[in-house]
């Protein structure tokens, strides 16, 4: 999907989507009523046929979305969590280097405390508008991080225990970066996209050959398909791109260290 729909607000691109698709839906309407349908002879069960073959399409379609919203509301909550996880361990290792010597720990601590400002000022934003894996600070500061960390050599049995707890938050931390990272620009895959709108094309087309005398009334129908469509699709639109737009994934997890441990501990 066009990554403008996510940079606007929910309400517009809901409005956009459905301006789009009930407008696509009834100019279809016209046109079949008047180039088409005139060429076909009707019969008093044509609309029996019809209506067999709507209720159809209709099962097999939802069933395609509705699996396809629930995948995509599940990457949803995974990614929610990868970031929570991501949190905690900047949190679990600030607290591990917090039992380093000085000047060791100062310097571990400053570091965190900076990788963690670049993601709420500089990572997010840039993921919210589809370029957070062109960013390379992010690496910079972890390296100079890891080169610190890996620097220290204990001299007590109980800096040994603590160093060693150390190089696993680490680990586990660059663990969950990695995958926040490659998580930014997940998404269903064109050929899913094209599956979910020519889907959406039959199941409005095939009402069009109902013998419904009343235009409005004919109108009316297909307007109201075009819109529960315009539901299902704006469902999967809005958390296809976790890290997309205002709608994605919070930094808010990361704000809470930052201000419940890290600069409280650091003050």
């Amino acid at each position: 999907m066009p990554i403008w729909l996510y940079e606007i607000p929910p309400v517009a691109c809901a409005m956009i989507m459905a301006v789009f698709i009930e407008g696509l839906s009834l100019i279809g309407l016209f046109l079949t009523r008047r180039f088409v349908l005139p060429r076909f002879h009707h019969t008093e069960h044509i609309n029996d046929a019809v209506s067999g073959t709507v209720q159809a399409i209709g099962v097999f379609y939802g069933i395609t979305v509705g699996l396809m919203a629930i995948g995509v509301w599940n990457n949803f909550a995974k990614d929610a969590d990868l970031v929570s996880r991501e949190a905690i361990s900047i949190g679990g290792l600030y607290r591990d280097v917090s039992g380093y010597p000085s000047p060791i720990r100062d310097e571990l601590r400053a570091t965190l405390r900076e990788y963690t400002v670049f993601i709420l000022e500089e990572a997010w934003p840039a993921q919210r508008i589809g370029k957070g894996q062109t960013l390379d600070h992010g690496t910079r500061i972890m390296d100079a991080f890891q080169s610190k960390l890996y620097s220290f050599e204990p001299q007590t049995a109980g800096q040994t225990a603590l160093h060693t707890q150390s190089l696993n938050a680490y680990n586990t931390l660059i663990e969950y970066r990695r995958l926040r990272i490659d998580a930014v620009n997940s998404g269903l895959p064109p050929i899913m996209w094209l599956v979910i709108w020519l889907g959406a094309m039959i199941s409005v087309g095939v009402a069009y050959f109902y013998k419904i005398q009343d235009a409005r009334l004919h109108a009316l129908l297909i307007a109201m398909m075009a819109g529960f469509l315009t539901l299902a699709i704006f469902m999967i639109v809005i958390n296809d791109k976790p890290f997309y737009g205002n709608t994605g994934v919070s930094p808010d997890p990361y704000m809470l260290i930052l201000e419940r441990l890290i600069d409280v501990s650091g003050s």
